[in-house]
């Protein structure tokens, strides 16, 4: 866990040092991390990842009762955002996509692993496969592109959603794929690059929050307050509620994943579809250091 901390820490500090030294440079660059993210690292980790993955172990009651409580959340985020605040869409969107991504991958496997132990991986690495992939490359692309794409003709709403959605074209390769065109070698490149995007991931949002000149923490709106309620409370909250009502053996470690920060590749998401980055960078922020400071509180008390 002081790891874990350690490195969050050091990348986000180190973002807003290149942003308050270098400027613009550094927005260019970040820009550049999040297309090499999007169009290059993401698809290879997805293809390589997916293609070798059992994708029926571990699929059972636990997992659909997950996508169920992101589904209810999800709602609430919209209603919250557009009928009782009146957001823009492109803000409506944001506070949609950081409520139903949760950071189960970087944050959400190694805090598993050291409150839980190593043999409650297996879970965490399912529902990180199962569930928050999907809400990324799926379900939070399609929200974007509902959302910010009104008035264009069907076919032009289509042709957004898949062109600014190179993962969902891994994971239709992937399903298909044969084992042979996904050797060990590249197979555990692709995870280690998976750890590797982290520190990436924090530098860039470092970065827009020196750009933002958000200051730490972040001011509390309320777009800001909806995502934070509803991603560390609402969503864990209601799977432990779903759970006890439907007598399902849930494993811990799917309600851990559950109440993880918002996920760094919402930045992803907004730098594709031009979405709220502020809001973005704010509910990362704050998400992250709640979560944090949860985990170092239930790890002193294990």
């Amino acid at each position: 866990m002081p790891a874990l901390v350690l490195a969050i820490a050091a990348s986000v500090a180190a973002g807003v040092w290149a942003e308050r030294r270098h400027g613009a440079a550094a927005l260019t660059l970040t820009r550049r991390i999040l297309d090499a993210i999007l169009y290059a690292a993401v698809p290879f980790i997805v293809f390589f990842v997916l293609a070798r993955a059992e994708l029926t172990a571990g699929a059972g009651i636990g997992l659909l009762l997950a996508y169920a409580t992101l589904a209810v959340v999800g709602l609430a985020a919209y209603v919250l955002a557009r009928r009782v605040l009146r957001l823009a869409p492109a803000t409506v969107a944001m506070v949609v996509i950081a409520t139903i991504m949760g950071n189960t991958a970087f944050f959400g496997a190694p805090v598993v692993a050291t409150l839980l132990g190593h043999d409650e991986l297996g879970p965490a690495i399912t529902y990180d496969a199962l569930v928050s992939g999907p809400m990324f490359f799926v379900f939070a692309f399609a929200v974007a592109a509902a959302l910010t794409t009104r008035g264009e003709a069907g076919g032009a709403r289509v042709r957004a959603y898949l062109l600014r959605n190179p993962p969902l074209i891994a994971v239709a390769a992937a399903l298909i794929a044969p084992d042979a065109l996904a050797p060990d070698v590249l197979v555990d490149v692709a995870r280690a690059m998976l750890i590797a995007l982290a520190p990436v991931g924090f530098f860039v949002v470092g970065v827009q929050l020196g750009a933002e000149r958000i200051g730490i923490p972040p001011p509390l709106s309320a777009p800001l307050a909806v995502v934070l309620a509803l991603r560390m409370a609402g969503a864990p909250l209601l799977l432990l509620g779903l759970t006890a009502a439907t007598a399902v053996d849930l494993p811990d470690a799917y309600l851990v994943q559950a109440a993880m920060p918002v996920g760094v590749n919402t930045l992803v998401v907004a730098h594709a579809y031009d979405l709220d980055r502020g809001l973005a960078t704010a509910a990362l922020a704050w998400s992250t250091a709640l979560a944090l400071a949860a985990a170092i509180a239930a790890a002193a008390l294990i």
